[in-house]
């Protein structure tokens, strides 16, 4: 029996109020991914910027306290982790409302271990750095810095399950040949009065240095995935936070330990700048690496500790732009093909996730395409 035109007429009006209430759904939907995609890119701009402008400083700012006068190796690993305090009320900022409590959160004495587990591993790893440049020329010692992103690709493949695609191995190549330019061309130290022995010392602990905070890197993308399962801002500060705490503690018991807290007085009188610009040296200087850490595990957490290195290489000509600005540096061929070559590698690494930024698009959109044809077939068989 057929029915009547008033029937047929009412049955269009609610098939087409349905398709039209169906797509603004998958429309809205679609636009809150778009918007969480482009937050999500912001956020990695942000922690890049950290990282490159907070690394810089901070390495100028050491180079600063040594050419002045300073001299503990204590001390100047002190200043890596101590300026932690800073960073409370941006935690507090970011914890408000942000913290709930659920049955897949890690037991407290889980993050207690983590915590003390990775600031003494940066405690040992930032005095190894410090006893090679102490025994080491520079173009060694940053030779052998260049190292880390071979050890990060290594643990990355391991313990992270970093894929290696033709993109991202030019780019680990192009910024490594970098920082081996930058070394090469470096001035090399007075070795003269530094023995064979403390010269082999000052090799192995660089080089176990970079090994050391690969591992550290990529053990923070693994502890991010497998044992806080959180995405939140406030877990790289709390991470940032209480193992820079534990670095700290670690440092002071170092430093009376090895007995330089005696000279520190005799240092800050003899610094050559004077007192105040001696203590401003040694706070700004903590600020900046806790500024450069925050940006450094915001990376391992939103993208890979492999990133993150890969970012940490790109300060590396960065550096030298600003010693001829600051310190009157001479800027040489040289130096300027280690500049391209890094940015080379850089933008090779950045196309990648262009790549796959666009894989993920052309994916979502193939499944919007298929959500608006299911519920067009839904609505015929209406």
């Amino acid at each position: 029996m057929e029915a009547s035109p008033e029937l047929q007429l009412q049955t269009r009006v609610n098939d087409r109020e349905l398709d039209s209430h169906i797509d603004t759904s998958v429309n809205q939907q679609w636009r809150f991914l778009k918007l969480k995609h482009y937050k999500w890119w912001l956020r990695v701009i942000l922690y890049v910027v950290c990282l490159l402008v907070g690394q810089s400083a901070a390495t100028l700012l050491g180079r600063l306290y040594y050419d002045k006068g300073g001299n503990s190796k204590w001390m100047a690993t002190f200043v890596q982790s101590a300026g932690f305090p800073i960073l409370l009320p941006v935690l507090c900022c970011f914890s408000n409302g942000s913290r709930s409590t659920n049955k897949t959160d890690p037991k407290i004495s889980t993050l207690v271990c983590l915590y003390v587990a990775f600031g003494l591993l940066l405690t040992g790893d930032n005095m190894m750095y410090s006893y090679g440049l102490l025994y080491l020329p520079l173009s060694t010692y940053s030779l052998l810095c260049a190292t880390q992103l071979a050890f990060n690709a290594f643990f990355s493949f391991f313990l992270n399950s970093q894929k290696f695609t033709p993109f991202i191995f030019n780019s680990l190549v192009l910024l490594t040949i970098s920082a081996t330019l930058l070394a090469v061309n470096a001035d090399s130290e007075n070795t003269s009065g530094v023995s064979k022995g403390n010269y082999v010392i000052g090799f192995l602990c660089t080089l176990g240095a970079s090994a050391t905070y690969s591992l550290y890197l990529s053990l923070l993308q693994l502890s991010f995935e497998k044992v806080i399962k959180k995405e939140t801002f406030s877990v790289v500060m709390d991470m940032q936070i209480y193992s820079s705490f534990v670095a700290t503690c670690g440092c002071v018991v170092g430093l009376f330990a090895s007995g330089e807290w005696k000279g520190l007085s005799k240092e800050m009188n003899e610094y050559k700048e004077g007192r105040v610009s001696y203590l401003m040296t040694l706070i700004w200087t903590a600020v900046t690496w806790q500024i450069s850490s925050v940006g450094l595990l915001g990376l391992v957490f939103e993208v890979s500790s492999l990133f993150s290195n890969v970012i940490s290489t790109l300060s590396l000509p960065v550096i030298p732009i600003l010693a001829v600005i600051f310190f009157h540096d001479k800027m040489n061929g040289l130096k300027a093909i280690a500049m391209l070559l890094a940015i080379w590698g850089f933008l090779s690494y950045i196309y990648q996730h262009y790549l796959d930024d666009y894989k993920s698009k052309t994916m979502a959109n193939k499944s919007k395409a298929n959500e608006v044809s299911g519920s067009g077939s839904v609505i015929e068989m209406c």
